[in-house]
């Protein structure tokens, strides 16, 4: 899917699938471009990722028709700008609290490339571009993703003023962080867990945001998720994957041939 097309099915609530990558291989392209997926995402934040890697990720991707979209390592506009000209259609700013945080990244990913007391002015409202202007900042920023992380409690007091941003795409979960925030480490299915979900599912689909999630340890949670509203969802990544793969084989293998016991 096309960044534009992506943009579109995130405000409009269709489902939209992808997953998280790590592997910088070239070769990778060729067996994830035949999936059913709809965009993929990449992770400097916890991802040793230098951004020669991820340039060529970012164009070889987009060259096979997927959305790449980049979790930068902290909610900078500078790291923004940085992976938008390496070529991610989107950027995922990790660890997001604030209004006042979405409303730099959208100077670095919705106003390129304006920068300095100009760009402040407009993001303030103190500045009105002109009409020559505005729509040259709308075609150049046509294609660029905007999505905030909400991890934690902070974030959910400050939800509804984090939706209001103009230029917001999708809010997207982090399940590990949200339920350390909230004092519930790694417990997926408590009820606080679910709740605090549903509500910023319910929340950024009455605004016409997308809800997003990146999931792995229970397709039936998302399925529950989705049919509450989540519309990005984001299952697991090729590297853990990979682990569940070849573990379940190796230690058939090993069974069968009497080499170990399971």
């Amino acid at each position: 899917m096309e960044a534009r097309q992506l943009i579109q099915a995130l405000h409009t609530g269709t489902r939209v699938y992808g997953t998280l990558l790590i592997s910088p291989s070239p070769k990778w392209m060729d067996f994830v471009k035949p999936t059913n997926l709809d965009f993929v995402w990449f992770d400097m934040e916890h991802i040793p990722l230098n951004i020669n890697q991820l340039g060529w990720m970012c164009q070889g991707y987009r060259a096979k028709g997927l959305a790449p979209i980049v979790r930068i390592p902290e909610p900078d506009p500078c790291y923004a700008s940085r992976v938008i000209d390496a070529g991610a259609s989107g950027v995922i700013a990790p660890y997001i609290e604030t209004p006042e945080q979405v409303i730099a990244m959208r100077g670095a990913v919705k106003l390129k490339p304006l920068k300095g007391k100009t760009l402040h002015g407009i993001l303030t409202g103190q500045i009105q571009p002109n009409v020559e202007l505005a729509e040259y900042l709308e075609n150049y920023n046509k294609d660029h993703i905007l999505i905030a992380m909400i991890e934690s409690v902070p974030a959910l007091d400050a939800l509804d003023d984090i939706l209001d941003v103009p230029g917001l795409d999708a809010v997207m979960i982090g399940p590990h962080d949200l339920t350390t925030s909230l004092a519930i480490p790694e417990q997926y299915n408590h009820p606080l867990f679910d709740n605090a979900v549903r509500e910023i599912i319910r929340k950024a689909r009455a605004k016409n945001v997308g809800a997003g999630i990146q999931f792995w340890l229970s397709v039936e949670q998302e399925i529950a998720w989705a049919k509450a509203g989540l519309n990005m969802i984001s299952h697991h990544s090729d590297m853990m994957l990979f682990a569940e793969s070849i573990d379940k084989v190796v230690n058939r293998l090993r069974v069968a041939l009497g080499d170990d016991t399971v």
